[in-house]
């Protein structure tokens, strides 16, 4: 049976220099590949009014409406797998993936409190399967504190999700990765790619 895949692309790098765009284009490609019948769903939150807006003090009585919040979460509802893109901008996940993440995170929607024991929340978005793909300029490590791979997965399986294994392109703005094109640099981890896709 057929699936549906919605795609979430958050990067302000311009298309063509893009390392996470790239990542992401060359596992949806690895993907259908290996599952032609699937539908794939694009959403680049550069597009996205909802994306732009971020929660403040000004804005919270209004910030989970119908249009920027439940319509997002409706579509969550509505797909099988997420595939989750995202750069490491400032040691953490872009700003268009954060604000996303703040509206799709909503109590009663897409996870609850409940059944709470322990402290545990419930997830409500069981049904999921997601596929997180990251950049970052460092090599890995070289800022702990910054793990915005592992925030993704936290993320993820705190709404009840399963989380297949993610994929981290790390050290783009070190050589010799600095000196190649977004394509070619990926191509050096095309095994791992459908190694992954594989699974998911």
């Amino acid at each position: 049976m057929s699936k549906k895949v919605l795609v979430i692309t958050g990067t302000v790098s311009p298309a063509e220099k893009s390392f996470s765009l790239s990542l992401t284009n060359r596992f949806v490609k690895e993907y259908k590949n290996l599952n032609p019948e699937d539908e794939i769903i694009e959403l680049d939150l550069n597009k996205e009014e909802m994306a732009h807006k971020t929660l403040s003090r000004e804005n919270f009585g209004t910030y989970f409406n119908e249009q920027d919040a439940i319509k997002y979460i409706n579509q969550l509802k509505e797909v099988d797998k997420v595939i989750i893109s995202s750069p490491m901008n400032n040691f953490n996940v872009s700003g268009l993936i954060k604000n996303y993440l703040d509206h799709v995170l909503l109590a009663d929607q897409t996870f609850s409190y409940k059944y709470v024991k322990q402290g545990d929340a419930k997830g409500l978005l069981e049904h999921l399967s997601v596929q997180i793909l990251t950049t970052q300029g460092a090599p890995f490590g070289w800022y702990p504190w910054g793990n915005h791979t592992e925030f993704l997965k936290g993320t993820w399986e705190f709404v009840g999700a399963k989380v297949n294994e993610p994929i981290l392109f790390a050290g783009t703005k070190i050589a010799p990765v600095s000196t190649m094109n977004p394509d070619e640099a990926i191509d050096q981890i095309a095994e791992k790619i459908i190694s992954v896709a594989k699974k998911f």
